[in-house]
C-alpha cells in the first residue's frame, strides 16, 4: 500500500517512502499468513481476501475529491480522473486499481494451471512467495494509472460490467446450493443421530428465517411504501408473491416424490435473502423528493455511517469470494474415495517390490493410491512423515488441493470488477454534495435494478432446482 498511497502525497519522500512501505507491507503479510494458527489452505484465502480488502479500500478513497486532486498535483496534471463535466468523476481511479487487482489474480491463475497439490514447485505461487506478490500487486496499481483513459472507458463499460454480471450470477447458484447443502446436511445428521437436535436445528432456523422475512417485508410496507410509490410497492408485493409460490412449489407432492429432502428449509433460506435484497434495494433508491426512500431525509454527519457501511461491504465481498471461489472449485477436484491422484509431482507407481528397507512406508502408500489400490484418506493415516526435516504439519494440500487454484483467482478477478462497478455505482457516479467527503455506495437506479433483478434471478434459479428432477427425471435419477 504504501508504494501506492505514495502517489497520492509527498513527492519528494514519495521514492524511498513506497519503498519502504512496500517491503514492510509484503513482510507484514507474509509474517502474518506464516503465523497464523490454521492450514496452509485456509492461511493462504485469508491473506488473498486481505489483498482484496485493502484494494477495496484503496478504489473507495479514490472516489473522493482529495483524492484526485492530490493524484493530479503529484502528476503534475499528468493522471486526471475529472471528466469536463463531472459525469465520470472518481470513476477512473476505482477501474484503474480494480483492473489491476483483476490483471493480478489473472495472471496468477494461468500460472497455476494444472496445479494439484502443494509438492508442485508452482504451488509456492499459491501459497507462499506473499513478498514478491504484494510488490508485483503494488505495481500493477501504480502502472495502471499509467494506461490511457480510453481504455478504461471502453474497460468499465463493457469488460468490468459483464465480469461484474457474471461474479453475481455464480454467486446466486452457490447461494441456491448452499440452501440444498444446508438441508440435506441437517437431514442426514437427523437420520444419523439419536437424539433430536438437528431437527430442532433444522426447523428452527426455518421458522427463524421465515419469520426474519416477514419482518423485512413489513419493515418494507411500513416504510418504503407510501402513496405515490408504485415501483416500490410492485416490488414489495412481487417478492412477496415469489416467496409463496417457490414455498408451494418445494412442498408440492409432485417435487417431493422427486426429490424427498426438499421442502421448508430451502425454501426459507431463499426468502428471506431475497426479501433482504429487495429491501436493500429500496433503501438506496436516490433522492427524488418523493418520500419514498425515508433515509434520504437523515440530517448531520453520516462519516461514521458511510465509513461502517464501505468497510462491512468490503468484508462481506471478500468473504463471500474466498468462500465462493473454494467451494466452487471443489467441484472441479475429483473427489472419489478411490480417485488416482492427479499430481504432476507424484511418486512413480511400484510395479515390483521393494527391495530391504529403502522405500519408506509413505511412498508405497502414495504409490498404492495412485494405482487406485487405497483410499486417498490412506494417506492422512500415514506418520512417517514427521521425521521428514522439511514435514510441515499445517500443510494440508500435501496430498491434494482443497481447491482448484485457477478456478479462485478466476472467481477473485470477477470480485474486484464486481467491487469496481459497486463502488462507481454501476456506472453512475455522481460528484458528492460540498459537505461531503465521503461516497456512498449503491445509492443510483441501476444499483437498485441490480439487486431487484438478482432477486428475480434468485427465485428462478430455485425454482428449477425443485422443477429441473420433475421436468427432466432421467438427468436426475441419482438426485
Amino acid at each position: 500500500m504504501g508504494a501506492a498511497l505514495s502517489l497520492l502525497a509527498w513527492p519528494a519522500i514519495g521514492g524511498i517512502g513506497s519503498i519502504l512501505a512496500s517491503c514492510f507491507s509484503a513482510a507484514a503479510c507474509s509474517l502474518a499468513c506464516r503465523s497464523c494458527n490454521c492450514n496452509n489452505s485456509i492461511a493462504t484465502r485469508v491473506g488473498y481476501a486481505l489483498i482484496m480488502l485493502v484494494n477495496s479500500l484503496l478504489a473507495w478513497v479514490l472516489l473522493s475529491d482529495w483524492a484526485s486532486t492530490q493524484l493530479e498535483k503529484v502528476t503534475h496534471g499528468y493522471l486526471k480522473l475529472n471528466c469536463e463535466d463531472a459525469s465520470c468523476y472518481g470513476t477512473l481511479g476505482v477501474q484503474r486499481v480494480g483492473f489491476a487487482l483483476a490483471l493480478f489474480h489473472f495472471i496468477l491463475g494461468a500460472l497455476l494451471i494444472g496445479v494439484h497439490d502443494s509438492r508442485s514447485k508452482r504451488a509456492a505461487l499459491q501459497n507462499g512467495w506473499w513478498g514478491p506478490k504484494v510488490v508485483v500487486w503494488i505495481g500493477l496499481v501504480i502502472a495502471s494509472f499509467f494506461i490511457p483513459t480510453g481504455f478504461f472507458m471502453f474497460y468499465g463499460n463493457y469488460i468490468a460490467l459483464m465480469g461484474a454480471s457474471i461474479f453475481i450470477f455464480f454467486g446466486l447458484i452457490l447461494l441456491v446450493d448452499f440452501a440444498h447443502t444446508w438441508s440435506e446436511t441437517c437431514i442426514a445428521k437427523w437420520e444419523q443421530s439419536d437424539t433430536n437436535k438437528w431437527q430442532f436445528i433444522l426447523v428452527g432456523s426455518t421458522l427463524i428465517m421465515y419469520l426474519g422475512a416477514i419482518i423485512l417485508t413489513g419493515i418494507m410496507y411500513g416504510y418504503f411504501a407510501n402513496s405515490g410509490c408504485g415501483k416500490n410497492i410492485f416490488w414489495i408485493t412481487f417478492n412477496l408473491i415469489l416467496a409463496v409460490a417457490v414455498t408451494t412449489i418445494g412442498i408440492l407432492p409432485t417435487v417431493q416424490e422427486a426429490n424427498p429432502r426438499s421442502g421448508l428449509a430451502q425454501s426459507s433460506m431463499v426468502v428471506i435473502y431475497c426479501a433482504y435484497l429487495v429491501l436493500s434495494a429500496v433503501a438506496n433508491e436516490p433522492d427524488e423528493g418523493n418520500n419514498c426512500n425515508p433515509l434520504n431525509k437523515a440530517r448531520g454527519t453520516r462519516t461514521t455511517t458511510v465509513l461502517m457501511g464501505a468497510v462491512f461491504t468490503f468484508l462481506a465481498v471478500a468473504y463471500s469470494t474466498s468462500r465462493a471461489a473454494t467451494q466452487g472449485g471443489k467441484a472441479m477436484i475429483n473427489n472419489g474415495d478411490y480417485a488416482p491422484l492427479n499430481s504432476d509431482s507424484a511418486v512413480p507407481l511400484v510395479t515390483s517390490a521393494p527391495g530391504g528397507s529403502s522405500m519408506r512406508r509413505s511412498d508405497a502408500l502414495l504409490a498404492a493410491v495412485e494405482s487406485g489400490a487405497l483410499p486417498v484418506s490412506a494417506l492422512d493415516e500415514d506418520d512417517d512423515d514427521d521425521d521428514d526435516e522439511n514435514y510441515d504439519v499445517k500443510d494440508d494440500e500435501k496430498n491434494g488441493c482443497q481447491y482448484n487454484y485457477t478456478f479462485f483467482h478466476l472467481v477473485f478477478a470477477l470480485a474486484a470488477m464486481y467491487i469496481s462497478m459497486v463502488l462507481t455505482n454501476w456506472n453512475t457516479f455522481q460528484q458528492p454534495e460540498s459537505e461531503e467527503h465521503l461516497i456512498l455506495i449503491g445509492q443510483s437506479w441501476p444499483a437498485v435494478w441490480v439487486k431487484i433483478v438478482s432477486s428475480w434471478i434468485c427465485y428462478g434459479l430455485y425454482s428449477f432446482s425443485l422443477l429441473a428432477p420433475v421436468i427432466f427425471p432421467d438427468r436426475f435419477m441419482d438426485y
